[in-house]
């Protein structure tokens, strides 16, 4: 993995006192950005954490020394230094005075986006997701070079606030042979995403910060036109994109249908539920919460739909170190207000919980696993019905015998609110080691659902 910061030609616009504090600074190599204020000490943040650089208090000529030495301010407040990536943002006063600057470290990370090189070569739209200041636009910035030049794909970059291919009409060679249009004013961006598409015949778009609804707008056409889509949008997970009123035609929007009574009963949830309205524009998301840890989720359109259920959702955690080896992981996480299952791994019933990863943990880590298509299960069934129960496992081709002792069973399932009542019952299973299955309400679909999950969780 190669750095190139360009980090002599930001110090050299800063005042002298500054200039020499960072440049014989042990670990300037981790700056993130320099905070300049008025009447304050200046500030130089690191990954490690902040520290101050001079005792000197910033004055008017400090700052006027340094917004003389770059671009001039566009209406967003954010400016640059002519063919790097560094991002100089300021704070303006009621007289529109610049008393404040934030000066942040614009880097080219080539080999960063390694992890996820086969993403890139599936052609499918992806969104990342992160925290402002994660890094996305580092990301998107290596994601296009990678498209350009190593998968000669015709790719243009939206680049409102200069920040992908730097402050300068000549783009920053981060970019590779992607082409670059810039944008005027953040408005305009969704209008320019489209002028994008119709005037320059790309195979690939890549737009950073989508933020408004005519953005959105413009990237579902954009799909639906089939050119593969790059994006980043602020947010930490899934979840927070659903929640997004704003955003949500990302993913495909979400409705409040009603079913019939059977098709109710049948899901076992209430009439009036959420369900996805259209396909998602991208459909690949990555959220980025850790610069070295990656959560990926292949599949947009079923991990939203399962999330909306209240189900189960598969994603990948794609782990990056300079020193090891890609570690791709698989796991499961479930939706806590609307759980179908529950499971006790203590048997004690404070613990019935809807905690997945808990679930995990503990059954990988405590016992090797049944695996369903090959061991003939035993199931104690209470409060539940037999025939209901033989029906299930009938249709899904499993071996089992239902037993009436407990002593037998490899495993027992009940209605979870009786399974808490029967002390005696949980104490019984807890000396012989043996898994409780609770569920919520008794129906063919949360039985069946029940049984796939203890498959899915199946280790050898």
């Amino acid at each position: 993995m190669n750095i190139n910061n360009d980090l002599e030609k930001l110090i050299e616009n800063l005042p002298f006192f500054l200039q020499e504090q960072l440049n014989k600074h042990n670990v300037k190599d981790q700056l993130i950005e320099i905070v300049l204020d008025l009447g304050r000490r200046p500030e130089a943040r690191f990954i490690s954490g902040t520290q101050y650089l001079s005792q000197k208090l910033i004055s008017w000529q400090d700052i006027d020394y340094t917004t003389k030495r770059i671009s001039k301010f566009s209406n967003e407040n954010r400016a640059g230094i002519e063919r790097t990536l560094h991002r100089i943002s300021c704070i303006r006063n009621r007289q529109f005075l610049i008393n404040g600057l934030t000066c942040r470290v614009g880097r080219a990370v080539f080999g960063i986006i390694s992890v996820i090189r086969d993403l890139l070569e599936s052609e499918k739209s992806i969104l990342i997701l992160g925290k402002p200041g994660v890094g996305k636009t580092t990301i998107i910035r290596e994601i296009a070079r990678v498209l350009a030049d190593e998968m000669q794909k015709r790719v243009i970059i939206i680049d409102t606030s200069n920040e992908i291919a730097g402050d300068s009409d000549i783009s920053h060679p981060g970019i590779g042979r992607a082409r670059r249009m810039q944008v005027a004013k953040t408005e305009f961006q969704h209008q320019v995403m489209i002028e994008a598409v119709e005037n320059h015949m790309p195979q690939v778009i890549i737009v950073d910060e989508i933020g408004t609804e005519l953005e959105v707008l413009a990237a579902r056409t954009i799909a639906e036109k089939g050119v593969q889509l790059v994006g980043t949008t602020h947010g930490n997970c899934l979840e927070n994109l659903i929640k997004n009123p704003s955003l949500v035609d990302l993913i495909g929007g979400i409705q409040y249908v009603t079913l019939s009574d059977d098709e109710a009963k049948r899901r076992g949830t209430q009439k009036s539920i959420l369900e996805r309205k259209a396909y998602p524009a991208f459909e690949i998301i990555i959220e980025i919460n850790d610069k070295n840890s990656w959560i990926i989720h292949e599949d947009v359109q079923k991990s939203v739909d399962l999330l909306l259920r209240g189900n189960f959702t598969t994603r990948q955690i794609r782990q990056f170190y300079l020193t090891e080896k890609i570690k791709i992981k698989c796991n499961q996480t479930q939706n806590y207000q609307n759980s179908l299952i529950t499971y006790s791994n203590s048997l004690n019933p404070s613990f019935l919980t809807t905690n997945q990863n808990w679930i995990l943990r503990n059954q990988l880590k405590d016992r090797k696993f049944l695996k369903l298509q090959t061991k003939k299960l035993i199931i104690y069934p209470y409060s539940l019905s037999s025939n209901l129960l033989k029906e299930v496992l009938l249709k899904m081709g499993l071996t089992f015998t239902l037993t009436n002792e407990i002593k037998k069973a490899s495993l027992i399932i009940g209605l979870k609110k009786n399974l808490k009542q029967n002390f005696k019952l949980i104490n019984l299973a807890k000396q012989k080691n043996i898994p409780i299955y609770g569920l919520n309400q008794v129906n063919l679909y949360q039985i069946t659902k029940l049984f796939q999950l203890i498959n899915q969780l199946n280790v050898e």
